[in-house]
């Protein structure tokens, strides 16, 4: 089944310089896992919006970052908790994926903040 562009973010339209494009990665991403956490939107509806196999490669080849490709790599396998797991099993690891997801968005994010101020300061 083609999918129709406008159903997913793609991340390779994303302006800007590395630094900017971390920091929305980061931002992006904490949106989806609220959403997530709060049941709007499901694992393999977030694996069609946002990681997918487009956007785990532009990732790995454009981001070249390790915490943003954990991210992904964290995000892909979401669905695959159900799948593998009992329920039970499934929501506990799907609620421990999430939290490891957001802890390295924000280390993403301080990181990238700390190297914007000495950018700055190095002016």
């Amino acid at each position: 089944m083609k999918q129709n562009r406008s159903s997913h973010v793609m991340l390779s339209e994303i302006g800007g310089d590395s630094i900017h494009k971390l920091r929305f990665f980061a931002l992006l991403n904490l949106g989806i896992i609220q959403s997530l956490a709060g049941g709007a939107i499901g694992a393999s509806e977030a694996v069609q919006l946002f990681y997918n196999a487009e956007n785990c490669l532009y990732v790995r080849k454009h981001l070249r970052n390790k915490q943003a490709n954990a991210i992904m790599s964290h995000g892909v396998q979401l669905p695959d908790l159900f799948e593998a797991l009992s329920n039970k099993e499934a929501s506990r690891e799907f609620f421990h994926e999430l939290e490891k997801i957001r802890s390295l968005c924000m280390s993403l994010l301080a990181k990238k903040r700390f190297t914007k101020v000495a950018k700055a300061l190095a002016m």
